[in-house]
């Protein structure tokens, strides 16, 4: 979501007027008039000071880092990177510093996402705080089909908030079997309910519904499988963060007895930018590999492997 729309759902949250906004802002020693109030939220103009974004934030209660992310679109980062007994050094993410891109750049067909996703109910995402993601990826023994499971942690920033929506890259093609308001595709849906689903052209975007609506810091905990998802069946996995989360683990399952000769973990600053590898990862008895990591801002963070 753009920066003034997320802006506007969060003052329309807030319940507070626009000349309570500069009220407050005001007490705080920051000069905002109601009329650059309004400018922001339509997408007129943008802010050009962190301190008043900040500012905003607290007032309007939403997550730290929701708008200010928005408006920077700072590139991926990542604290330190650890797998199961990973060779040598593992850095970190790319350089906080570096310009990131938009959240549409994450998705191969920039327009496709916001499309999709744009037919879903998102007025709540940025009042979601990410506490934990946790993904177990499966790839069978003939290579041929995968399926994901998923478990997320939820905090919310805010009230009334009673669903999330999740975005998932499916392959080349449409996944098969989900149609718009049907449920096929998730699997063993748990702690929530499948709300509207979109796919096309390798995309896959749906609401889940939690089991009771949020307050402001109530938690909420929600696991769904994908699949399975058939040819071809890629040579790596990642996940596309365009909201920040505490803490990520991907493990990757290979079944049967041939495993790939080398696995790495690697981070992008979007879906045309280059990987950068972050360490070999070791193949333990179980024929699994994982990827640990801390905050994760925006960006690609996934796990790729070679075969003989």
């Amino acid at each position: 979501m753009e920066f003034a729309g997320a802006l506007r759902q969060a003052i329309q949250s807030s319940g507070l007027t626009l000349e309570r906004i500069r009220h407050r802002l005001g007490r705080r020693g920051l000069t905002v008039s109601v009329a650059t109030l309004s400018y922001w939220q339509r997408g007129r103009s943008r802010p050009r000071s962190r301190t008043v974004v900040v500012a905003l934030e607290e007032i309007l209660q939403v997550p730290s880092g929701a708008l200010i992310e928005l408006l920077e679109d700072p590139a991926p980062s990542a604290a330190p990177v650890r797998g199961t007994s990973a060779r040598g050094g593992v850095p970190g993410g790319p350089n906080g510093t570096e310009r990131g891109r938009g959240v549409r750049d994450l998705w191969p067909d920039a327009e496709r996402y916001a499309c999709l996703v744009g037919q879903l109910d998102r007025s709540g995402d940025h009042r979601l705080e990410r506490l934990s993601v946790h993904d177990v990826y499966r790839l069978d023994e003939a290579r041929r089909f995968w399926t994901l499971s998923v478990r997320t942690v939820l905090r919310a920033a805010g009230d009334d908030i009673d669903r999330v929506v999740c975005v998932h890259q499916t392959g080349d093609g449409d996944l098969p079997g989900v149609v718009d308001g049907d449920a096929a595709g998730l699997l063993d849906v748990r702690y929530c309910r499948p709300g509207r689903i979109r796919a096309e052209g390798g995309l896959v975007a749906f609401e889940l519904v939690f089991d009771r609506v949020l307050a402001t810091g109530d938690t909420a905990v929600i696991e769904y499988e994908l699949g399975p998802i058939g040819l071809p069946a890629p040579d790596s996995y990642d996940r596309r963060f365009s909201h920040p989360v505490h803490d990520y683990l991907a493990l990757v399952r290979f079944d049967g007895d041939r495993l790939p000769a080398r696995c790495y973990g690697f981070t992008a600053e979007s879906s045309t930018s280059p990987r950068r590898r972050l360490g070999e990862l070791w193949i333990g008895t179980s024929g699994s590999a994982n990827l640990a990591a801390g905050t994760v801002r925006r960006g690609i963070v996934g796990i790729e492997w070679e075969w003989h």
